[in-house]
C-alpha cells in the first residue's frame, strides 16, 4: 500500500483517502469483510470526484463499475480501444469487489452464526492479497492520470510562453546580407531594399532565412577557432 501512500503524499488533495488505506491494511487477515469494503469505497470515492472535477452527471446510486467507467471516459481513456478495454476490466474488478463484499461483510447483511463463523475464511489470504493489490492499483492509476493531465492542461493554458518575434532594425547583419544578395528594388519613384520587403510582406519567410543565416554564421565561428 505504500505506492498509493506515496502517490496521495504527492497528490494532497487526496489526503482523507488515508483512513481508508488504514483500514484496509489493519483488517485484511483478521476481517478482510471490513478490507473489502474500505477498498470499495476507495475506488467510488475515486472516480466520483474525478467525475465530479470533470462535470461528469453520475445521476444517482450509481454502480461502483459505472463510477469508474465514467471516470475512465472522463480521463479520455473512452476513445482507445485497447485502453477501454482495460479501463472496462478494471471496472470489472472493482465490481466484483462490490459483490464481493455483499457477500463476507458483517454489517452489508445478515448472516447466520454459521455464516458468520465461515465469512472470513472464504478468500484466502494470496487471493485477498491479489484483491487489495489490484484495488491500489487502480488507484494509483486514477489519482496520477487526473493529476497529471490536469497539469498538463493548466501549464498550456496558464504557463504559455509568447514567443519573442524578431525586430527589423535589431537584425542588421542579416538584413545587409539579404540586400547584398537581392539588392534594392524601385517602383516609379519608390524603392525599398530586399530584406525590408520580406520583413514586412512574409514575416515567416524572413524569420526562418534569418535562422538560417544565424546558424550559418555560428557554423564559421567555430571552424575559424
Amino acid at each position: 500500500m505504500e505506492k498509493l501512500r506515496v502517490t496521495i503524499a504527492q497528490y494532497s488533495r487526496w489526503k482523507d483517502l488515508e483512513i481508508y488505506i488504514d483500514r484496509m491494511e489493519a483488517h485484511i487477515e483478521s476481517d478482510f469483510g471490513i478490507s473489502v469494503t474500505n477498498a470499495k469505497s476507495l475506488l467510488e470515492t475515486i472516480g466520483k470526484e474525478i467525475c465530479s472535477q470533470k462535470n461528469i452527471d453520475l445521476k444517482s446510486a450509481p454502480s461502483i463499475n459505472a463510477v469508474l467507467k465514467n471516470a475512465f471516459s472522463a480521463l479520455g481513456y473512452s476513445n482507445t480501444s485497447l485502453v477501454n478495454q482495460v479501463s472496462s476490466s478494471l471496472a470489472t474488478i472493482g465490481q466484483e469487489i462490490g459483490g464481493l463484499r455483499n457477500d463476507i461483510s458483517m454489517d452489508a447483511h445478515g448472516k447466520t452464526l454459521e455464516e458468520l463463523r465461515k465469512r472470513n475464511n472464504k478468500v484466502d489470504l494470496l487471493t485477498r492479497e491479489f484483491l487489495i493489490d489490484s484495488t491500489l492499483m487502480i488507484a494509483v492509476f486514477l489519482i496520477r492520470a487526473f493529476e497529471e493531465r490536469k497539469e498538463t492542461i493548466n501549464l498550456s493554458a496558464c504557463e504559455t510562453v509568447e514567443e519573442e518575434l524578431l525586430k527589423y532594425d535589431e537584425s542588421e547583419s542579416f538584413n545587409r546580407f539579404w540586400d547584398d544578395t537581392y539588392g534594392e528594388f524601385v517602383m516609379a519613384d519608390y524603392s525599398y531594399f530586399a530584406s525590408d520587403i520580406l520583413f514586412n510582406i512574409d514575416y515567416k519567410a524572413y524569420e526562418t532565412e534569418y535562422k538560417a543565416f544565424m546558424e550559418a554564421e555560428s557554423e564559421v565561428e567555430i571552424e575559424e577557432e
